[in-house]
């Protein structure tokens, strides 16, 4: 103890000193009395406090003075009874008091102004005998007492702060002084309204206030510190002691970080009157020495919840002695506030070590003031003041808790100065099984942990204190719980801040889990006590700061979790802990604990506390513990309904699924079939294996989904992700019946989202229908065998025309067939009729069908019009040129059809061919055609010699007999004419005028004429013999046949043979392709993807780097990174070459098109850290039918950096392998028409400019350039976690670039999504997320979840589905952006605005009959 050899000067304040009493104290009291109203009276005239001026005192000697002080000394203990007389003597002091100004009052007699020091140290002791309580006083005389003390106090502080004179003898009279009327104040047993009770706050604030002045000016020796300290300890059963010293100790704790931690350090947010304590001309040793003794003040704050020593005081032990009702000194009445004085105590500890972890306070009620807080004192035997700063710890609602300052103290710093009390605290009610071995210590002595050491029992569950049985019902060790949850918070958020690489010692930690093994067990009744919410509300980062041995608690925290999450109503002591942030910090605890059975799998957990029989130990693996986990995580999916704990467990039930599967996958491979032992993970846990997860985790998310989910946005959202999840995992054992439900519940769940009434259909709904149609076919791709059910096209193809059209053909049981033609189109909204177009599509083309060579990279051909004219003529030729071989039409105002006669010169045996290229909302297509007599297989056999002759007649003509046909029988004409028999007029009778008899004998005289000829000319050739030249030979072959007019006519789309020349429905428009432009937006076309493309931008952060030039030359050689992160971009995706790939390469200037490598691009490096993949030689691609994905690992010297730099620069600027009018592809973003039918027309606009050449306005275009712009995903792999907490993601920004980006890169940009990787001791990965400032709950998908622990295995599938539903859910948030076969639609649409050939009957026939010969040079 630092007071150990000082002297106390208890005693002098206890007892008083001779300086208290008077002479007058001799006499008779009636002499004295009329003595003290005499002198008083005189003096006080004097002073001018009334209406007369003040005069000059008359005393000059010092004899004079010192006689009338002894006058006053007794008239302040007069009996308050003679009040005024009381008061006049205040007066007097009061203004005499001024001599220790500059500038004394008039009044003060001369003797004092020369010797201030001296007099005021008399004055002082004499104004002693005021605050001295008198017995048996009402209560308005009381109120008149504790007047005149403040008055009395009020000059004292006043002459502290401003006297520049005060001697050091002053200063510690004027300290002792206060310590005795505090001690004659509150030493006593508290009673109401008497005396102490009115002044204890006043008193209290006035003596530290005091105090630290005299810190700054004087600082007090030890004695004084050993006397306020013992002083203190006897004023414990005050609760404004303890609100005083937590308004002291965090005043001086917010002075000591400034100075310690500097400016950047989170500063703690005390009241500004509270700031003032502090003198500001205090030295920073002052400040620290001052800090740490009044931490030190009242002793050990544990003691506080032992009644027996707190009332171990003289006047208690008196009142006990004297009264009849009180048998101990414990019992006295006002103990009963001792709980709520503990849990003052307590949390005012637990704010200065928040203080020291940065933890930012937003308020500190209740801590330093009862004027500000409601005291609340429980009547229930078994609960004491509720405890609410556990809760406050994690912020409320939605808030984001709290983050740990970077420069935070070390844990083994905070432990050393406060970790005695809490873990006191901790095991109070508990006899603790570790003590002090360094025999007896000095009251309140502080112990370092070298010496801190465990008894020879070893570490077991202390039993209950026996000790308690004599206590009052309102003080049993129950009633402190409220103090005790509040200790265990402060230990938990203690070792939860522990940095990266910190060591604690090893003392510590075993104290705090054997701690945390009392404070987790679980009562028989499974009632959630105040202890074990506080547990669970502070420990979220337990598991993830690489604690050594940590994990021994994870079968009692388990224990735990199955108390809180799987009930719908937990059973809780505290009315003020709330339930929704209780589960919630329970999920993170939980999220942080699945993969820890596949990651550790057998191996065994050791016992924290052994089992005396050694026969009935028990080994608990990991491996045993995964059904538990699994079956809390499924059963608090079921009962949750705060909206973000379900996003949470969602994310939770897809790690497990995905873990599950990537093991057994693993397995597989190791351990064959026929091989794999029965003691095999998958065979142990069989009924949590991936597929039971896989039928449990669909089976329960779609009947919520479609239960209590659909009007949530949120987790409507986070569902359809978990199961698109569900749907790309590999599974051994798919269960086919649950994907076929799994179909029919996305389908019913679009049906009853459409079928809602109009006030309910808004934004959010309709994006939660777009999510379930690409749910509904990333299932459908990934399971192609249930189309093959008739039932499920039928379901399906229900929702689709629900989607397009907006009803069902086929509706409720009852209702008439609705056919096609005669239904309505009225989609629900256009962004539904376009997702229901997509799986339309999806469904036609890709379902089951196998990819084409380039698949995934693109779903369309390669081929375009230069790739088919060099082939087809073997020359290169440009685009312009290239086009000109080709007949361009628009089909159905949708589909750009271009068209090439010329054959491909393949073929050995020329036909007519076409080649069609086939542009739509959904790609490239080509299809070549040709026109053949016979099929392929037949088209080798050819006769043997090309002209065979005619066969050689027959020497026997058969003989014919002659025989008279007859066309209708005998009997025919024996019967009898009817009227039936003349029904059929004679050629007379049907002639109407002369002039068609006429021409009807004309007719005939020419028939008659060809008659006579052909007879004449077969007997000619009869009589002359046959002429070789007249053999019958097969014409030539047509060579110049208009093979796009048969095409055409094949499909319907022209007939010629009709009057008008085309089909009644004009379905095909003529494109005139030599308009300038044509070529530049047909590049363009082909330049959009009718795929959705996104980046995400991946960095290694090695410890405390702060600058991107630092982070980005990690990668530039393997040593400088981690392997695990190499092995982390290698589950990504797959390596493609940016030259060689025709999807997303992350750049614009490489995507979409194969390019030559440039001469001077430098050799790829194969000791690389990743740098391979910065977009110059490799990226990291992924793809589906749906969506690309380019992971890209930055490098300040990358080619795609400096061509934008250049770029924005100078746009003019010409970069080999940009495309034509990419500079207008960021802005290439059509408004969204209002009209439901978009195929009649595209909206006024589609870029920048409109289509009659006019400028859109400003705000228009800045609108599409922001809906254009690309989703901002940065992964940074941390090596020190402390560095997620200021990343310099503006530095970062500028090297991130995509060439969609309106402008220069800016380094503020705010809407950037980070996904922090921190790879543990364990192997683990810890996850962190952070989003844009302000950005809504919508933008965050799941599966990773912000605090997850996952396995190195599946980390980087569950990064690729985070950053994949971002973009989405980003997508769906701004309604304006379309999806990529819509700009696809729209920009085929601009076409027919735009090149539209608008010909007549014969232009179209002198255009599909004219051959097209383009000339070449």
């Amino acid at each position: 103890m630092m007071y150990s050899e000082w002297a106390s000067l208890s005693s002098t304040i206890q007892n008083g000193s001779e300086e208290n009493y008077s002479v007058l104290g001799k006499l008779p009291s009636a002499v004295g009395k009329e003595v003290a109203i005499s002198v008083v009276k005189n003096l006080v005239s004097n002073l001018g406090l009334t209406s007369q001026p003040p005069e000059p005192s008359s005393l000059s000697t010092d004899k004079e003075v010192q006689w009338c002080m002894e006058v006053i000394c007794y008239g302040l203990s007069l009996p308050l009874s003679e009040h005024d007389t009381i008061r006049d003597c205040v007066n007097v002091y009061c203004e005499w008091l001024s001599a220790m100004e500059s500038v004394p009052k008039i009044c003060v007699p001369k003797p004092i102004c020369d010797d201030p020091n001296l007099y005021t140290r008399k004055i002082i002791q004499h104004l002693h005998n005021l605050f001295v309580p008198r017995k048996g006083e009402g209560a308005d005389i009381i109120n008149r007492q504790a007047v005149l003390c403040h008055r009395v106090l009020r000059t004292l502080q006043n002459m502290a702060h401003k006297s520049s004179r005060i001697t050091r003898e002053t200063w510690e009279a004027l300290l002792l002084f206060l310590l005795a009327i505090n001690d004659a104040l509150l030493g006593p047993p508290t009673l109401k309204e008497d005396i102490g009770d009115q002044l204890c706050e006043r008193v209290l604030s006035a003596l530290f206030e005091v105090w630290l002045l005299a810190c700054s000016k004087c600082f007090p020796p030890p004695p004084l510190w050993k006397t306020l300290r013992e002083s203190c300890m006897r004023w414990r059963h005050r609760i404004a002691l303890v609100e005083q010293w937590n308004r002291v100790c965090l005043a001086l704790t917010a002075r000591l970080l400034e100075f310690l931690y500097g400016p950047t350090f989170p500063e703690l947010k005390i009241s500004e009157e509270d700031a003032h304590l502090c003198p500001l001309n205090m030295s920073r040793d002052c400040i620290a020495q001052s800090w740490f003794r009044m931490v030190h003040t009242i002793g050990n704050p544990v003691e506080l919840c032992q009644p027996q020593v707190v009332s171990q005081t003289p006047p208690f032990l008196q009142y006990a002695i004297s009264s009849t009702n009180v048998v101990e000194p414990c019992h006295h009445p006002c103990l009963t506030i001792l709980p709520t004085i503990y849990l003052k105590a307590i949390k005012g500890v637990a704010s200065q070590v928040d203080a020291f972890l940065g933890i930012p306070k937003a308020a500190l009620i209740g801590l330093t003031s009862s004027r500000s807080s409601t005291v609340h004192i429980p009547t229930t035997p078994n609960s004491g003041p509720p405890s609410t700063s556990s809760i406050s710890s994690l912020g409320s609602g939605s808030e984001p808790k709290p983050a740990l300052a970077p420069g935070r103290s070390r844990c083994n710093s905070i432990l050393h100065t406060y970790g005695e009390w809490l873990f006191e605290a901790a095991h109070i009610g508990y006899t603790s099984s570790y003590h002090v071995k360094t025999g007896a210590q000095p009251e309140g002595s502080v112990q370092r942990p070298s010496s801190l050491l465990l008894d020879k029992s070893g570490l077991s569950l202390p039993p209950k204190n026996p000790e308690q049985s004599d206590l009052p019902v309102n003080l049993t060790i129950d009633r402190f719980e409220s103090g005790k949850a509040e200790a265990y918070g402060a230990l938990c958020r203690i070792f939860c801040s522990k940095k990266t690489g910190e060591e604690i010692l090893p003392v510590y930690l075993a104290r705090f889990y054997l701690a945390l093994k009392v404070g987790l067990h679980i009562p028989k009744d499974k009632m959630c006590g105040e202890v074990l919410s506080s547990i669970l509300l502070n420990s979220a980062d337990l598991f993830r700061c690489d604690l050594d041995g940590v994990n021994v608690l994870i079968p009692s925290l388990i224990s735990a979790l199955e108390v809180v999450l799987p009930e719908r109503e937990i059973k809780m002591r505290s009315a003020l802990v709330s339930r929704t942030e209780l589960r919630r910090a329970s999920i993170q605890l939980l999220l942080s604990l699945l993969s820890l059975p596949l990651h550790y799998q057998n191996l065994p957990i050791k016992e924290l506390c052994p089992s005396a029989d050694k026969g009935i130990a028990t080994h608990v693996t990991f491996a045993l513990l995964k059904p538990r986990l699994m079956n809390v995580l499924i059963n608090a999916l079921q009962v949750e309904t705060d909206s973000l704990n379900c996003q949470m467990l969602l994310g939770g039930l897809m790690l497990s699924v995905q873990d599950s599967a990537t093991v057994e996958e693993s397995e597989k491979v190791n351990q064959p079939d026929s091989a794999a032992g029965p003691e095999s993970s998958s065979n142990l846990l069989s009924s949590d294996s991936a597929h039971a997860l896989f039928v449990r985790a669909t089976y329960l998310v779609c009947h919520r989904l479609i239960s209590s989910w659909k009007q949530d946005l949120n987790v409507s959202l986070a569902a359809l992700e978990l199961l698109s999840g569900l749907a790309r995992t590999k599974i051994k054992e798919t269960d086919a019946l649950e994907c076929k439900r799994a179909v029919k519940w996305l389908c019913d769940y679009i049906s009853y989202q459409c079928s809602r009434p109009p006030p309910s259909h808004s934004k959010d709904l309709h994006s939660s229908i777009v999510a379930a149609f690409h749910c509904l076919s990333t299932w459908l791709v990934h399971h192609p065998d249930l189309l093959k059910e008739k039932e499920n096209v039928m379901t399906v193809m229900e929702v689709v025309e629900l989607g397009i059209s907006g009803s069902k053909s086929q509706g409720k049981p009852g209702e008439p067939l609705k056919i096609k033609e005669d239904k309505e189109l009225k989609p629900v909204s256009m962004r539904v009729r376009d997702a229901a177009d997509s799986l339309l599509t999806i469904v036609m083309e890709q379902v089951g069908n196998v990819q084409n060579p380039c698949s995934p990279a693109t779903m369309s051909s390669m081929l375009d019009e230069v790739s088919l004219i060099k082939y087809c003529k073997g020359e290169d030729v440009k685009k312009e040129k290239a086009i000109e071989w080709f007949r361009y039409f628009i089909v159905d105002n949708h589909i750009l059809l271009a068209l090439l006669e010329e054959p491909l010169g393949n073929d050995p045996d020329p036909v007519p061919t076409i080649t069609a290229i086939v542009r739509n909302s959904f790609g490239r297509y080509l299809w070549h055609f040709e026109l053949r007599d016979l099929p392929r297989s037949k088209a080798g056999l050819k006769a043997e010699e090309k002209d065979p002759g005619r066969p050689l007649p027959g020497r026997e003509k058969p003989r014919r007999p002659k025989k008279n046909i007859k066309f209708y029988p005998d009997a025919a004409e024996r019967i009898p004419k009817c009227k039936m028999d003349s029904s059929i007029p004679s050629m007379d009778s049907c002639y109407s005028s002369d002039e068609d008899m006429a021409s009807h004998k004309f007719l005939g005289k020419l028939v008659d004429e060809a008659h006579v000829r052909e007879q004449a000319t077969s007997k000619k050739e009869k009589s002359q013999p046959r002429h070789p030249n007249y053999e019958c030979k097969p014409p030539p072959r047509k060579t110049e046949i208009q093979t796009s007019r048969l095409f055409l006519s094949s499909l319907g789309l022209i007939n010629l043979d009709g009057v008008e020349g085309i089909s009644e429905h004009p379905q095909l428009t003529v494109i005139d392709s030599k308009m300038s432009g044509f070529a530049a937006d047909l590049e363009l076309l082909d330049f959009m993807s009718p795929r959705t493309w996104d980046t995400v931008h991946l960095f290694y952060v090695r410890s405390k780097q702060t600058t991107a030039e630092q982070i980005c030359n990690n990668v530039l050689i393997k040593d400088g990174v981690d392997p695990r992160f190499l092995l982390f971009l290698n589950t990504l995706g797959w390596p493609v070459d940016v030259y060689k790939h025709p999807g997303w390469t992350g750049h614009v200037a490489t995507s979409w098109k194969l390019l030559e490598r440039p001469k001077d691009l430098p050799t790829e490096d194969k000791n690389h850290g990743g740098s391979l993949f910065n977009g110059d030689h490799q990226v990291i691609y992924w793809a589906d039918v749906g969506s690309e994905l380019a992971f890209v690992v930055p490098t300040l010297k990358s080619r795609h950096l400096t061509e934008t730099s250049a770029i924005h620069a100078n746009p003019d600027l010409a970069i080999p392998g940009r495309p034509l009018s990419a500079q207008g592809m960021s802005t290439d973003k059509p408004s969204r028409t209002l009209s439901l039918d978009l195929e009649k027309g595209p909206p006024s606009t589609i870029s920048g400019t409109s289509l009659t050449g006019g400028k859109d306005s400003p705000s228009a275009v800045r609108r599409r350039r922001a809906a254009m712009q690309d989703t901002k995903v940065v992964v940074l792999w941390v090596e020190n976690f402390e560095d997620t907490f200021k990343p310099p993601i503006a530095d970062l920004l500028s090297v991130t670039s995509t060439g969609l980006e309106s402008g220069p890169l800016l380094r503020d940009r705010q809407d950037v999504f980070v996904i922090y990787l921190h790879p543990l001791e364990s192997d683990l990965v810890r996850v962190k997320l952070q989003g844009p400032a302000g950005s809504k709950s919508l933008s965050f998908a799941i599966p990773l979840v912000d605090g997850m622990v996952a396995s190195r295995k599946v980390i980087g599938n569950l990064v690729r589905q985070t950053a994949l539903n971002i973009c989405r859910r980003r997508r769906l948030e701004n309604d304006a952006q379309h999806a990529p076969h819509v700009r696809r639609r729209l920009k085929i649409q601009d076409f027919t605005q735009r090149y539209k050939c608008e010909m007549t009957v014969p232009e179209l026939c002198l255009h599909l009959f004219n051959k097209i010969n383009p000339n070449l040079v």
